[in-house]
Protein backbone atom coordinates (compact mmCIF):
# COMPACT_ATOMS: atom_id res chain seq x y z
CA UNK A 1 0.00 0.00 0.00
CA UNK A 2 1.44 3.72 -1.25
CA UNK A 3 1.70 5.05 2.49
CA UNK A 4 0.48 8.54 0.97
CA UNK A 5 -2.73 6.64 0.46
CA UNK A 6 -2.15 5.40 4.01
CA UNK A 7 -1.90 8.26 6.30
CA UNK A 8 -0.43 8.68 10.12
CA UNK A 9 -3.47 9.20 11.96
CA UNK A 10 -2.27 8.87 15.41
CA UNK A 11 1.82 9.04 17.03
CA UNK A 12 1.18 8.27 20.66
CA UNK A 13 4.58 8.22 22.55
CA UNK A 14 6.53 4.95 20.67
CA UNK A 15 2.94 3.75 18.71
CA UNK A 16 2.08 4.90 15.33
CA UNK A 17 -1.41 4.47 14.01
CA UNK A 18 -2.19 4.59 10.32
CA UNK A 19 -5.68 4.86 8.54
CA UNK A 20 -5.85 1.52 8.20
CA UNK A 21 -4.93 0.43 11.60
CA UNK A 22 -7.65 2.46 12.86
CA UNK A 23 -10.31 1.26 10.39
CA UNK A 24 -9.28 -2.27 12.82
CA UNK A 25 -11.29 -0.91 15.24
CA UNK A 26 -14.59 -1.67 13.12
CA UNK A 27 -15.96 -4.90 13.26
CA UNK A 28 -15.61 -7.66 12.01
CA UNK A 29 -11.87 -6.35 11.93
CA UNK A 30 -8.88 -8.46 13.13
CA UNK A 31 -6.57 -5.92 15.33
CA UNK A 32 -3.28 -5.77 14.47
CA UNK A 33 -0.03 -5.45 16.88
CA UNK A 34 -0.34 -1.79 15.92
CA UNK A 35 -3.94 -1.53 17.68
CA UNK A 36 -2.91 -3.97 20.69
CA UNK A 37 0.46 -2.24 20.79
CA UNK A 38 -1.47 1.68 21.06
CA UNK A 39 -4.26 -0.02 23.89
CA UNK A 40 -1.27 -1.42 26.11
CA UNK A 41 0.54 1.87 25.62
CA UNK A 42 -2.69 4.18 26.44
CA UNK A 43 -2.73 1.47 29.66
CA UNK A 44 0.56 1.93 30.85
CA UNK A 45 0.98 5.63 30.32
CA UNK A 46 -2.65 7.16 31.16
CA UNK A 47 -5.19 4.20 32.79
CA UNK A 48 -2.23 3.00 34.93
CA UNK A 49 0.02 6.07 35.07
CA UNK A 50 0.10 5.85 39.04
CA UNK A 51 1.39 2.18 38.51
CA UNK A 52 4.27 2.63 35.87
CA UNK A 53 6.94 0.90 38.71
CA UNK A 54 5.00 -1.50 39.49
CA UNK A 55 3.34 -2.87 36.19
CA UNK A 56 4.51 -3.51 32.44
CA UNK A 57 2.63 -3.36 29.83
CA UNK A 58 4.79 -4.59 27.21
CA UNK A 59 3.91 -4.03 23.28
CA UNK A 60 3.21 -7.18 20.82
CA UNK A 61 6.18 -6.39 18.54
CA UNK A 62 8.68 -7.12 22.24
CA UNK A 63 6.30 -10.05 23.20
CA UNK A 64 6.91 -11.89 20.24
CA UNK A 65 10.85 -11.22 19.85
CA UNK A 66 11.38 -12.91 23.32
CA UNK A 67 9.27 -15.54 22.39
CA UNK A 68 11.10 -16.34 19.14
CA UNK A 69 14.86 -15.48 20.23
CA UNK A 70 17.64 -17.14 21.65
CA UNK A 71 17.09 -16.86 25.75
CA UNK A 72 21.12 -15.75 25.75
CA UNK A 73 20.17 -12.95 23.29
CA UNK A 74 17.50 -11.54 25.79
CA UNK A 75 19.23 -10.29 28.54
CA UNK A 76 20.69 -6.70 27.64
CA UNK A 77 17.36 -6.66 25.71
CA UNK A 78 15.32 -6.79 28.43
CA UNK A 79 16.89 -5.16 31.21
CA UNK A 80 15.40 -1.66 30.30
CA UNK A 81 12.49 -2.76 31.16
CA UNK A 82 13.69 -3.43 34.68
CA UNK A 83 11.62 -6.95 34.96
CA UNK A 84 12.14 -7.52 38.31
CA UNK A 85 10.65 -4.75 39.95
CA UNK A 86 7.10 -5.41 38.36
CA UNK A 87 4.33 -6.85 40.18
CA UNK A 88 2.27 -7.45 37.03
CA UNK A 89 3.73 -8.30 33.58
CA UNK A 90 0.93 -7.74 30.54
CA UNK A 91 1.56 -9.64 27.46
CA UNK A 92 -0.76 -10.12 24.26
CA UNK A 93 0.72 -13.67 22.89
CA UNK A 94 0.27 -14.64 19.09
CA UNK A 95 0.30 -17.90 17.10
CA UNK A 96 3.10 -16.65 14.82
CA UNK A 97 6.25 -18.20 15.18
CA UNK A 98 8.62 -15.72 13.65
CA UNK A 99 10.37 -13.24 15.35
CA UNK A 100 10.64 -10.19 12.91
CA UNK A 101 7.39 -10.24 11.09
CA UNK A 102 3.79 -9.69 12.10
CA UNK A 103 1.31 -11.71 11.07
CA UNK A 104 -0.36 -14.92 13.12
CA UNK A 105 -4.40 -15.63 13.53
CA UNK A 106 -4.93 -15.34 17.41
CA UNK A 107 -4.40 -13.53 19.82
CA UNK A 108 -4.51 -14.05 24.02
CA UNK A 109 -3.06 -12.48 27.08
CA UNK A 110 -0.51 -13.84 29.70
CA UNK A 111 0.01 -12.17 33.35
CA UNK A 112 3.02 -12.89 35.26
CA UNK A 113 1.48 -11.89 38.74
CA UNK A 114 4.39 -11.76 41.49
CA UNK A 115 2.34 -11.92 44.42
CA UNK A 116 1.29 -15.24 43.23
CA UNK A 117 4.88 -15.80 41.94
CA UNK A 118 2.57 -17.47 38.71
CA UNK A 119 1.74 -16.48 35.10
CA UNK A 120 -1.81 -16.66 34.01
CA UNK A 121 -2.92 -17.60 30.62
CA UNK A 122 -6.56 -15.92 29.38
CA UNK A 123 -7.74 -17.03 26.20
CA UNK A 124 -10.97 -16.34 24.33
CA UNK A 125 -10.55 -19.63 22.20
CA UNK A 126 -9.66 -22.43 24.74
CA UNK A 127 -6.47 -23.59 24.63
CA UNK A 128 -5.20 -22.40 21.34
CA UNK A 129 -2.54 -20.43 22.62
CA UNK A 130 -1.23 -22.06 25.22
CA UNK A 131 1.91 -23.52 23.84
CA UNK A 132 2.65 -20.10 22.60
CA UNK A 133 1.92 -18.47 26.28
CA UNK A 134 4.12 -21.66 27.95
CA UNK A 135 7.14 -20.94 25.18
CA UNK A 136 7.05 -16.80 26.11
CA UNK A 137 6.99 -17.52 30.62
CA UNK A 138 9.77 -20.02 29.79
CA UNK A 139 11.32 -17.47 27.45
CA UNK A 140 10.68 -14.65 30.46
CA UNK A 141 11.27 -16.39 33.73
CA UNK A 142 14.97 -16.03 33.71
CA UNK A 143 14.51 -12.40 33.40
CA UNK A 144 12.05 -11.72 36.42
CA UNK A 145 14.53 -11.63 39.55
CA UNK A 146 12.90 -15.12 40.95
CA UNK A 147 16.00 -16.80 41.98
CA UNK A 148 15.55 -20.49 42.09
CA UNK A 149 11.69 -20.13 42.17
CA UNK A 150 10.04 -21.45 39.14
CA UNK A 151 6.21 -19.98 38.40
CA UNK A 152 3.44 -22.09 37.97
CA UNK A 153 1.69 -20.95 34.65
CA UNK A 154 -2.06 -21.64 34.90
CA UNK A 155 -4.69 -21.64 32.23
CA UNK A 156 -7.57 -19.64 33.41
CA UNK A 157 -11.05 -20.07 32.69
CA UNK A 158 -11.54 -16.60 30.39
CA UNK A 159 -14.43 -15.10 28.41
CA UNK A 160 -14.97 -16.93 24.85
CA UNK A 161 -15.32 -15.25 21.83
CA UNK A 162 -18.37 -15.60 19.40
CA UNK A 163 -16.78 -14.83 16.37
CA UNK A 164 -13.42 -15.19 14.76
CA UNK A 165 -12.32 -11.65 14.95
CA UNK A 166 -12.37 -10.13 18.42
CA UNK A 167 -9.84 -12.13 19.85
CA UNK A 168 -7.61 -9.04 20.27
CA UNK A 169 -10.26 -7.46 21.43
CA UNK A 170 -10.58 -9.61 24.47
CA UNK A 171 -7.00 -9.25 25.27
CA UNK A 172 -7.59 -5.69 25.98
CA UNK A 173 -10.67 -5.87 27.79
CA UNK A 174 -9.15 -8.66 29.98
CA UNK A 175 -5.32 -6.46 30.43
CA UNK A 176 -7.91 -3.55 31.64
CA UNK A 177 -9.91 -5.18 34.08
CA UNK A 178 -7.44 -7.81 35.59
CA UNK A 179 -4.98 -4.14 35.87
CA UNK A 180 -7.82 -2.31 38.02
CA UNK A 181 -8.26 -5.13 40.29
CA UNK A 182 -4.50 -6.36 40.46
CA UNK A 183 -2.88 -2.55 40.31
CA UNK A 184 -5.67 -0.33 41.98
CA UNK A 185 -7.41 -2.77 44.18
CA UNK A 186 -10.83 -2.55 42.29
CA UNK A 187 -12.97 -5.81 43.34
CA UNK A 188 -13.52 -7.89 40.25
CA UNK A 189 -16.19 -10.20 39.38
CA UNK A 190 -15.58 -13.03 37.09
CA UNK A 191 -14.11 -11.94 33.91
CA UNK A 192 -17.17 -14.12 31.63
CA UNK A 193 -19.96 -11.68 33.47
CA UNK A 194 -17.98 -8.37 32.39
CA UNK A 195 -16.56 -9.53 29.46
CA UNK A 196 -19.56 -10.34 26.63
CA UNK A 197 -19.89 -10.15 23.34
CA UNK A 198 -22.22 -7.23 23.25
CA UNK A 199 -19.30 -5.58 26.23
CA UNK A 200 -16.67 -6.29 23.03
CA UNK A 201 -18.49 -4.62 20.68
CA UNK A 202 -18.59 -1.31 22.99
CA UNK A 203 -15.04 -1.52 24.03
CA UNK A 204 -13.84 -1.41 20.05
CA UNK A 205 -16.47 2.03 19.62
CA UNK A 206 -14.76 3.66 22.53
CA UNK A 207 -10.92 2.71 21.76
CA UNK A 208 -11.66 3.87 17.89
CA UNK A 209 -12.90 7.28 19.81
CA UNK A 210 -10.46 7.35 22.48
CA UNK A 211 -7.88 7.33 18.93
CA UNK A 212 -10.30 10.32 17.30
CA UNK A 213 -10.30 11.84 20.56
CA UNK A 214 -6.13 11.91 20.79
CA UNK A 215 -5.68 12.81 17.02
CA UNK A 216 -7.51 15.64 17.60
CA UNK A 217 -5.21 16.72 20.42
CA UNK A 218 -8.15 15.91 23.20
CA UNK A 219 -7.95 12.95 26.17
Amino acid sequence: MDIGMDPVILSYHDVVLRRSDVKLLTAPCWLNDSVIGFAFEYLQKEEFSTCIDSAAFISPEVTQFIKCSYTEDLGSFLEPLELPRKKAIFLAVNDHNEPQTSGGSHWSLLLFNRTENSFHHFDSLGKSNLSHARRLARQLEPFLGLGSKTPALIHESAPSQSNAYDCGVYVICNALLLGRWLLLGESLLQLSHIVTPAYVTQQRDEWRQLVERLAEGGK
